[in-house]
């Protein structure tokens, strides 16, 4: 899927990041500085009227689909819940040289952060990745790690998708509906590691929501930033039902397979899980 014209301007994007930033911490998926969120942007925009300064910086990798394509993207050790505040003291925005090697960073002169979230690698994998399979002039990406998700991703049962999906989907009708594919897994591995970059690249072409396995998770939209923190959002308040019903000892019986698929059925939704 794409945007169409007329495309959102510069201010609409980082005030979306803003409110995408806010939501994320109100939820309690982002403390201190834990968190990024980028968006990939295949229409021109000119980023000099608010981030004056620019540099040029090599990539972490090379990205040569993303040639001439724009990210807005979170600086490093920055407060998810300040962006909406001063964003464009919080965000970067980063051009692709044709070259798909380096790109050329715009930021304000009065930035908060030295360079870029130390997941950059993996933005722009996925970035790139969905662009590759899709042609989209939109993606958005969003790492969060919000508690309830985060604590059963350190229970090996739920390390298992098939089980983390059968029992957190089974909470709320809207789970099915906003996550048909259900949410993929990836095993731990280092933070900004060219591991974690590499599987979750791959997961995230099936899903549009991953847990990184004890860190947190990633969603992704090509319809608005804030569409991928909503996906954060039932996850985990799926994850919370499941939380209270482990504490319960198991009391509550969910929707059974059988109301999840006439769900499904009646609103057209294709889904495998149940």
């Amino acid at each position: 899927m794409s945007l169409d014209a007329p495309y959102p301007d510069l201010d609409e994007l980082v005030t979306a990041i803003g409110d995408a930033g806010a939501r994320l911490s109100e939820i309690g998926a982002s403390e201190g500085a834990a968190g990024n969120i980028s968006i990939c942007i295949g229409w021109q925009i000119d980023p000099r009227r608010k981030f004056s300064n620019c540099e040029q910086i090599k990539l972490p990798l090379e990205v040569p689909a993303l040639a001439n394509r724009a990210l807005i993207i979170s600086g490093s050790g920055r407060r998810l819940r300040e962006i909406r505040r001063d964003p464009i003291a919080n965000l970067g925005f980063l051009i692709i040289d044709q070259d798909g090697a380096t790109a050329h960073l715009y930021t304000s002169p009065g930035r908060l952060f030295t360079r870029l979230t130390s997941e950059l690698n993996s933005h722009l994998a996925i970035h790139e990745d969905q662009v590759q399979s899709s042609g989209t002039n939109f993606h958005a990406c969003v790492h969060a790690q919000p508690l309830y998700l985060t604590y059963l991703s350190h229970i090996a049962a739920y390390q298992d998708e098939t089980h983390l999906n059968r029992r957190l989907l089974r909470w709320q009708p809207e789970a099915i509906v906003n996550l048909p594919e259900g949410i993929g897994v990836v095993p731990f591995y280092v933070p900004g590691s060219d591991e974690l970059m590499l599987h979750t690249k791959a997961k995230l072409r099936s899903h549009r929501l991953v847990v990184w396995s004890k860190h947190g998770v990633v969603s992704r939209s090509d319809i608005s930033v804030k569409r991928a923190v909503d996906r954060i959002e039932y996850a985990e308040t799926a994850a919370h039902y499941e939380y209270m019903d482990m504490v319960n000892h198991g009391a509550a019986e969910g929707l059974t397979p059988g109301e999840i698929r006439s769900i499904a059925d009646r609103l057209g939704i294709n889904q495998s899980i149940f």
